[in-house]
């Protein structure tokens, strides 16, 4: 009896911690004092997710407090579907894959992409199934640094699905070395031998995470970017010049850009090919960053397909919203950083992915855009949608966030 009313207990505090942080949250947030830190065990935020969603995305200062202290939602999911045998229906399924084309222009436009991954297995499986689509077909690079667990887990899932296959060369990835751009490479050659026949090819790390839906991707790359390449960048500013080495081959003038990029497979082939591009290759195994030269250096010769020689910093595949521009450009910003990354601006972006999410210390942030993302990309859809591409229900309260 006694444990009866122990439980009772439990139950009544519990109901009305949730109550409090429900109406705590649906509150507008003050001016913010100096805030004294919560403390409390880690518990399962799974039961409301979307109430801190719209929280986290509307800015309100508790929201990140509590996400501190809330388990990944998912993490636990996808880790036994990968490290539990079972068959490929049921990882499919289970992990709520997309298994048709949405769309009829969806259907007609395939997409290459490349994912560098190094960590954070359940934060790549995210991103993953948010821009899986049959049609499309998608290169893993795994750092070769990782531990076996890791890349088993990596490639049970890449075994259920015919258009995704891990890079047989893999890297020792280093922070700005060579490595990272030879990754890239490595994966395109791969690319443009497989069977599947694709028009673009956008490069993403493990951690990041599309803003945009498929639908959206492939028809802002068909309305403003048709058979052209999207490398933003500019002349290499001087302060960045001690980066460079003297005399670039074939006295190329290099470009300062970004290391993500949206190419059309006829420059994938040129830059494969090409003499000039293969000799600055060799050129860059040796200069900090490389891969922030490359792309937009091969993009400025005017007889590569799909060159944007005049773009200029147009295009730019990724959001960011440093926290250093506070105040200087969108009047300020109070709420949740990643990463020194606003995150209402940033769903708000007209870029196709974010940069760069750390699940281990934001638990929440990656379940929140994943969820958004998800609800996006079936209200978009033009056939049914099956009952395994909705992520379960969580929570009793409606999901607020902006469409």
């Amino acid at each position: 009896m006694s444990q009866l009313r122990a439980t009772k207990s439990g139950l009544v505090v519990s109901a009305v911690i949730c109550i409090f942080i429900f109406l705590y949250l649906r509150n507008p947030t003050p001016a913010e004092p100096e805030e004294e830190p919560v403390h409390s065990e880690v518990v399962e935020c799974g039961f409301y997710p979307d109430e801190l969603c719209s929280a986290l995305f509307e800015g309100k200062g508790a929201a990140p407090q509590i996400a501190k202290f809330c388990k990944t939602p998912h993490k636990s999911e996808i880790h036994a579907h990968l490290h539990t045998p079972g068959n490929c229906s049921r990882i499919s399924w289970g992990l709520h894959f997309i298994t048709r084309p949405l769309s009829t222009e969806e259907g007609d436009f395939s997409l290459a992409y490349i994912i560098t991954i190094h960590k954070e297995l359940a934060m790549f499986v995210q991103l993953l199934r948010a821009i899986y689509v049959p049609q499309n077909v998608y290169c893993i690079h795994v750092d070769e640094k990782t531990p076996k667990k890791y890349k088993t887990a990596v490639q049970t899932l890449v075994n259920c699905f015919e258009n995704v296959f891990i890079s047989s060369k893999r890297e020792k990835m280093a922070y700005a070395g060579f490595t990272r751009l030879q990754a890239d490479i490595n994966c395109m050659k791969e690319l443009v031998h497989s069977k599947f026949q694709w028009n673009y090819v956008i490069n993403l790390c493990g951690q990041d995470f599309p803003i945009k839906t498929n639908r959206e991707i492939v028809h802002y790359i068909r309305s403003k970017w048709n058979d052209k390449n999207i490398t933003p960048g500019a002349i290499q500013p001087p302060h960045t010049n001690n980066r460079l080495k003297d005399k670039p081959p074939h006295n190329l003038t290099i470009y300062f850009g970004s290391a993500y990029y949206g190419l059309t497979r006829k420059f994938v082939e040129f830059i494969l090919t090409d003499i000039r591009a293969k000799d600055m290759l060799q050129w860059s195994k040796d200069i900090r960053s490389p891969e922030q030269h490359y792309w937009a250096t091969l993009n400025q010769l005017k007889d590569a397909p799909g060159a944007t020689p005049d773009a200029g910093w147009e295009g730019n595949v990724r959001a960011i919203k440093w926290k250093s521009e506070e105040g200087n450009v969108h009047d300020g910003c109070k709420g949740r950083y990643v990463r020194d990354i606003y995150l209402p601006r940033l769903v708000q972006s007209s870029s196709l992915s974010a940069y760069k999410f750390e699940p281990s210390t934001d638990p929440l942030v990656a379940t929140c855009l994943e969820r958004r993302h998800r609800l996006q990309v079936l209200r978009q859809a033009e056939v049914p949608i099956e009952p395994h591409w909705r992520f379960q229900q969580q929570s009793h309260f409606n999901m607020r966030l902006n469409s």
